[in-house]
């Protein structure tokens, strides 16, 4: 099969151009996901006080003076929720 003389083929290289150009034209202006969303205190069942020797300040997810890695909000560092995860001894 005889090309047209006026028809122009497609390289590979220009093809590579168009795609990486068609996929920062697609990103651009696209804020990145926060990394992970914090729970909400009500859905881990957060409490202010402890259960047994559980509290928030021997937690692995616990962030003095009073946050918490997967639980939005204040958190009390002697407070407990189903999340709970010991620090390693």
């Amino acid at each position: 099969m005889a090309l047209a003389p006026n028809s122009r083929r497609l390289s590979r290289r220009s093809v590579l151009r168009f795609g990486v150009a068609a996929v920062l034209a697609a990103t651009a202006g696209v804020e990145p996901l926060e990394a992970q969303q914090k729970a909400a205190q009500n859905v881990v069942k957060y409490q202010q006080t402890p259960k047994g020797n559980q509290e928030c300040d021997r937690c692995l997810q616990f962030l003095p003076p009073a946050s918490c890695k997967l639980v939005a909000g204040k958190i009390n560092p002697k407070g407990w929720c189903l999340l709970f995860a010991p620090k390693p001894k």
